[in-house]
């Protein structure tokens, strides 16, 4: 049992590590650095808010010396990265600011909205009453004339901003204004595009009138995977009162030494990984379009973040699916949407000419209908050059 364990453990890190190109968007890979905290003897120990716990003067120091971090790379009041992932992140934010019975208002899971939130997700639970945003699926964006209607007819408790499918900034700076008229809370679900606006080069939530931004910390955010969670000063106390005890206990500290590390690595190397990221995104965009795929939103530029949808019939349709099944035996990973993420590909060092190379791996799948056993050979000797993890520390 034991080396059937580590057996599929090596052959899984040889297969996604070594030999694969990945483009999923909700993936991305951490530092040599930061992995190696993931397993440092933080994992082991606990601290809390109280001061129950003894020998915790090294673990405490670390917390805050990442909310520091994470305030100076987000321009934020207040930070915690104690949310064991961008879902608890979406809790926390549902617990302190809406109460049964009240309306939220979000993108919809049919047009790319986070399934979390939803009427089948953490609102059930909480007893909220979800409505969508009136939503352009030809723009992949919200209807900002519209929400602002919809808003002020609806007077929810709370506005969400942020998607899965996540191409364009949303109109927060827009709507926010409307959202506080009616006392509505808004929030912008980050968790996409976290890596983007830590970089300066998606857009600003805080600035444009967010109050609370959280999310994953590990998609186009390049950190373990967790949580982290940004507001105004107003909000501080709480936020803090319902992460602990409410939604986190034991804030898993080994992860969160991880993210400070990463924290640090966005501060200095954000701007130009984000910039990267969204010119890598675009060109594979153009690519695509040229040779056929259905590249949604070409009258906008395809796409200003770290996605391409290649829209088959709807977002996370049948033939989205038999699309990524046939991507996985040439060794490209996707998912079934199909959303393509170059967040990965951007940290391994790729550039305008690896784009080039994807697309032209996927047209051969596609297009030249050319066996995936080939493909895949020559996707296994392309990945030996890209084994370096780059826009970090060394």
């Amino acid at each position: 049992m034991i080396e059937e364990i580590m057996t599929l453990v090596k052959k899984h890190e040889q297969w996604r590590l070594k030999e694969t190109i990945n483009l999923i968007p909700s993936e991305n890979v951490t530092s040599p650095a930061v992995r190696a905290l993931l397993s440092s003897d933080f994992g082991h120990r606990y601290t809390s808010p109280d001061k129950f716990y003894m020998g915790t003067k090294f673990t405490d120091k670390i917390q805050l010396y990442g909310e520091q971090l994470a305030k100076d790379v987000f321009n934020s009041e207040v930070s915690d990265l104690r949310p064991l992932s961008g879902h608890i992140a979406d809790l926390v934010f549902l617990a302190c600011f809406t109460k049964p019975k009240d309306k939220v208002i979000c993108i919809s899971r049919e047009s790319g909205g986070y399934p979390g939130i939803s009427n089948k997700g953490i609102s059930s639970t909480l007893g909220l009453k979800m409505l969508d945003f009136p939503f352009s699926k030809a723009e992949m964006n919200i209807k900002t004339d519209e929400a602002a209607d919809f808003i002020l007819k609806e007077k929810p408790r709370a506005v969400i901003f942020g998607a899965s499918l996540f191409l364009f900034p949303h109109p927060v700076r827009q709507l926010a204004k409307i959202a506080k008229e009616v006392n509505a809370t808004v929030g912008f679900d980050g968790s996409h595009v976290l890596g983007l606006i830590a970089g300066k080069q998606f857009q600003d939530p805080l600035r444009e009138g967010a109050e609370v931004l959280f999310g994953s910390t590990h998609k186009s955010f390049f950190g373990p995977q967790g949580g982290i969670i940004l507001a105004e000063k107003t909000h501080d106390n709480i936020l803090r009162k319902r992460i602990h005890p409410t939604c986190v206990d034991n804030a898993h500290w080994n992860r969160i030494a991880a993210l400070s590390l990463t924290l640090a690595e966005i501060r200095e190397f954000g701007r130009a990984y984000a910039r990267q990221v969204i010119q890598n995104a675009q060109v594979l965009a153009k690519i695509l379009a040229e040779e056929g795929f259905p590249v949604a939103c070409p009258n906008l530029g395809y796409t200003k973040s770290h996605e391409v949808f290649l829209n088959f019939d709807g977002y996370k349709s049948k033939k989205g699916r038999a699309v990524a099944k046939k991507l996985e035996k040439a060794n490209i990973i996707v998912d079934s949407g199909v959303r393509l993420g170059v967040c990965e590909a951007t940290r391994r060092g790729m550039r305008k000419e690896e784009m080039l190379r994807i697309a032209n791996f996927m047209v051969r799948a596609f297009k030249d209908e050319e066996e995936t056993d080939e493909i895949k050979r020559d996707i296994v000797k392309f990945m030996k050059d890209f084994q370096e993890i780059h826009y970090c520390f060394k």
